[in-house]
């Protein structure tokens, strides 16, 4: 098997190779007379350099247009919002999600995070940015015009430099816009560790995050957020990745721990978080980082930043507030863990309605994302007996739905410019959930069957840190 995989891992990197060499010959055959003439007539191809007095039509796939184009502002904010998006994986949920594991398992935890956004960074370079956000010939998937990020193109010239736009976001680099994106397909197959902490092989785990970020993220992130994608064409409204991110990862957490199982001596052994100080400083990065997820998703430094920024801190807020006080009532203590779930939950259920609802709108949001997450958390897992080790479900899944919904409750016109329709939400809600499920479930299954998703009993009661990568925390 380990001779199998190395074949693969080889005959995959030759081919990657071969493929971004052509691609950039290609590239650069074609673009070549461009480049040559840039001084003299590529401001004749910029959009709005026609002679006529009609206003040329919006583009609908990456461009080329002149540098003077681009908005400095706009670009400064989302470079920004870049940096705070990627420091929400590292180090915020990696150090959130290792405050809550056992000590033995600490640097396995943060480890899975660091190499996610290690091996989603290149997938994305590769296939997965074309795959989503270009429009391709179906409402379903992307093309392959930017595969390995062909064509995504910055030609200096003195007098009339040139770089490509993608089609959603006109006034910045597309690379400043891919990188943006890059960040949340980080992110989300990094919330799914949650589910099986402390049980999956390193190995299984890289290979499941890869095939997921590609034939789940990707086809999801297109029909959401790709103007001809088919949710985006039905009018569904997710502003910054209820359904893409939350309700993706969340679904595909529960089927993790399904297929799985408990942790051994789940239920019987003393299994309480290791480190609650390392929990609440992640808490707190994913909370100062999510200003970049949400309001970053204007894609401009403008009025709708500024108002989904408000939203998401008052959400948050709210939220961390409600589940701290009904774990208060019900079991006579505010806890440290509490009140940061708490937060987290409100960050996940602003997140889809974040550019569409006022002030109001998301304190009401927030208070019921804390009290329904609380519940779903403690009482559905227990009631239900499945083992999400660090509640990837009860708090992304649960949360991302209650916040897709409300978003058609609550959605403001005023604000959105779009009409909202909780029908339409829910039919996003259901489709990510039975795609997303089934598909991760099947994934599962196969790695499964093939190398394996579970460390032996063992190593378990031993500890990754030691059993996966030979050191451990004094």
């Amino acid at each position: 098997m380990k001779n199998f995989l190395l074949t693969c891992l080889l005959a995959c990197t030759l081919s990657s190779t071969l493929l971004t060499v052509a691609a950039w010959a290609d590239d650069a055959a074609s673009n070549a007379p461009a480049a040559a003439s840039a001084g003299t007539a590529s401001s004749a191809a910029a959009p709005g350099a026609a002679t006529t007095d009609a206003a040329p039509a919006a583009p609908t796939e990456p461009t080329l247009v002149g540098a003077d184009k681009i908005s400095a502002g706009d670009t400064a904010w989302m470079l920004t919002s870049s940096g705070l998006v990627l420091f929400m994986t590292i180090p915020g949920l990696a150090l959130f999600y290792a405050g809550m594991v056992r000590k033995k398992n600490l640097l396995a935890t943060i480890m899975q995070s660091f190499a996610i956004t290690c091996v989603v960074s290149l997938l994305w370079w590769a296939v997965g940015y074309s795959l989503a956000f270009t429009p391709g010939s179906t409402p379903y998937l992307g093309g392959y015009s930017r595969l390995f990020m062909q064509g995504m193109r910055f030609v200096f010239d003195a007098k009339s430099p040139q770089l490509t736009v993608s089609h959603l976001a006109l006034t910045i680099p597309e690379t400043v816009y891919a990188m943006f994106q890059m960040t949340f397909a980080i992110i989300t197959p990094a919330l799914i560790c949650g589910a099986f902490a402390e049980r999956m092989k390193f190995s299984a785990m890289l290979i499941f995050m890869s095939l997921w970020s590609i034939v789940v993220y990707a086809p999801v992130a297109h029909w959401v957020w790709e103007p001809s994608g088919w949710l985006a064409t039905m009018g569904i409204l997710d502003y910054a990745g209820g359904t893409v991110v939350h309700i993706n990862a969340g679904i595909a957490a529960l089927m993790a721990a399904l297929v799985m199982g408990k942790r051994v001596g789940y239920g019987r052994e003393f299994m309480a978080p290791h480190n609650l100080a390392l929990t609440m400083i992640g808490a707190s990065m994913l909370w100062v980082g999510w200003f970049g997820f949400n309001a970053g998703s204007a894609v401009a430094a403008d009025g709708r930043a500024g108002m989904a920024m408000m939203v998401t801190q008052l959400a948050t807020a709210a939220a961390a507030m409600s589940w701290m006080f009904v774990e208060w009532i019900l079991k006579g203590k505010p806890s440290v863990l509490g009140i940061a779930s708490g937060a987290v939950a409100g960050l996940v259920a602003i997140t889809p309605a974040s550019g569409f609802v006022g002030p109001s709108g998301s304190v009401v949001i927030g208070l019921a994302a804390g009290a329904v997450c609380y519940f779903s958390a403690t009482s559905l897992k227990h009631a239900l007996g499945y083992d999400d080790s660090l509640d990837a479900f009860g708090v992304h899944c649960v949360g991302g739905i209650l916040g897709a919904l409300l978003t058609g409750v609550f959605a403001n016109k005023d604000i959105s410019g779009l009409d909202a329709s909780v029908a339409t939400q829910a039919i996003g809600v259901l489709t990510t959930l039975i795609y997303s499920g089934l598909v991760s479930f099947i994934l599962l299954k196969i790695i499964d069957a093939t190398l394996g998703l579970r460390v032996s009993e063992e190593d378990e009661r031993i500890g990754l840190d030691v059993t996966l990568h030979g050191e451990h925390v004094d």
